[in-house]
């Protein structure tokens, strides 16, 4: 056995919300027509190592739903986490934070979501489940790329 594998570690230590924000600019006209909107939905993240082998990701989740040129709704959700993690070979830390964590965190951002359209009193929004390892995956290919150009 290697001495590498028995020295890994993994922990949530706690989920959070971090910043919430829904702005519904155009009412109460935007309530008035019929419900047609374009979704836009972006995602990112950001890591912070706090030291001692522990580190936050916030998982940012901005929703925009737009009636023809007017905006409906924004839904903007920082959801965070702080995870304990130890012992991994520096390769192995960028799929952790850019698959692993935002996979935990996401239903949280999901259901603050829903939550906050379903209080704007808009129709229900679930959004759909997002896979991490295609984003992640196109990220370190479009990185790679910006480095072969310069």
């Amino acid at each position: 056995m290697s001495e590498d594998g028995n020295n890994r570690q993994f922990a949530i230590q706690r989920v959070y919300t971090k910043d919430i924000s829904f702005e519904t600019p155009n009412s109460p006209q935007v309530f008035t027509g019929e419900w047609q909107p374009a979704i836009n939905v972006q995602l990112n993240t950001a890591v912070q190592n706090l030291g001692n082998d522990h580190y936050e990701l916030v998982l940012t989740v901005t929703v925009t739903a737009k009636q023809g040129d007017n905006t409906a709704f924004l839904a903007e959700v920082q959801q965070a986490g702080i995870f304990l993690i130890s012992g991994l070979p520096e390769e192995e830390m960028g799929p952790m934070m850019g698959i692993f964590c935002p996979n935990i965190l996401f239903p949280y951002a999901r259901e603050v979501v829903t939550d906050l359209v379903a209080r704007g009193s808009f129709p229900q929004l679930v959004l759909a489940p997002v896979n991490f390892e295609a984003l992640y995956a196109q990220q370190v290919q479009q990185a790679e790329t910006a480095e072969q150009a310069h």
